[in-house]
């Protein structure tokens, strides 16, 4: 059976907090858990949530192996943007993770393809990902799957789409130039492996590429809506990101009048 379970709420901090319980939630049930990280700034409410939920006894992040989504290609390890950084910073500082346990693709490896392939070993011998925390562009794409990427797709070496480029300038000063124009990212086929996923999005700017992603039809065109095919996907949305869903009203009455479908 497919599900995909939309959940809208009133701002991004309410959208962090429902993705966190989502994720409690599902990595409780599991004995070796296993959380997918991804960077930008829609999940950073929810790592927020879920940094306040360890600090509370909710969440329990000593036993939590990690693996985050991608890398930029040639960005040194200490860039305050690679996403080794980032995930330092954002992620395993504010949750407590035991830094040994998190794993993060090595953009300035020497052999790619082989870091790409030993890095899908890595997540096979952990048992695989729980629950994968996800973002959407506002191209539709999903880790750094743009548009065109194989709904089939391993971890691999990819170009990035000038609009993400664009979208990611604000990372660097606003200078598209210091963008890495390649990187390393975990297939669409690796991320649909995931037991359960948990995406959010906020804001005006993802609205198209959210109706795209639940009501479009599911294609290459829209990596994201490769997600329709999940098993255990929940959609976590502020009303500015819902704004374009046609089906909304029947997407609130499935929320009030049915059970979460992920635990």
């Amino acid at each position: 059976m497919f599900v995909m379970e939309i959940l809208v709420m009133p701002d991004p901090a309410a959208v962090g907090e429902e993705a966190a319980r989502a994720v409690t939630r599902i990595l409780a049930a599991r004995p070796r858990p296993v959380l997918g990280i991804a960077t930008g700034s829609s999940p950073i409410a929810t790592y927020e949530s879920l940094a306040r939920a360890a600090a509370e006894g909710e969440f329990d992040p000593s036993a939590v192996t990690a693996f985050a989504l991608d890398e930029y290609v040639g960005l040194p390890l200490d860039h305050p943007e690679s996403y080794h950084r980032v995930v330092q910073r954002d992620v395993v500082e504010k949750l407590g993770l035991s830094p040994e346990r998190v794993h993060v693709l090595d953009g300035t490896a020497s052999d790619l393809k082989e870091e790409c392939a030993d890095f899908e070993r890595r997540m096979q011998a952990a048992g695989g990902v729980d629950v994968q925390i996800l973002g959407i562009g506002a191209n539709g794409h999903i880790g750094f799957n743009e548009p065109g990427s194989s709904l089939g797709s391993r971890t691999r070496i990819k170009t990035l789409a000038p609009q993400t480029r664009r979208d990611n300038a604000r990372f660097f000063g606003g200078r598209i130039g210091d963008v890495p124009i390649h990187c390393l990212t975990q297939g669409i086929q690796t991320i649909m492996e995931a037991r359960s996923i948990v995406l959010v999005a906020h804001g005006a700017g993802k609205a198209e590429a959210v109706a795209a992603m639940i009501e479009g039809p599911s294609g290459a065109h829209c990596p994201a809506s490769a997600l329709q095919w999940h098993p255990r996907a929940i959609v976590v949305l502020d009303e500015e990101a819902a704004a374009g869903l046609k089906h909304r009203e029947y997407y609130d009455f499935a929320r009030d009048n049915s059970g979460s479908s992920l635990v």
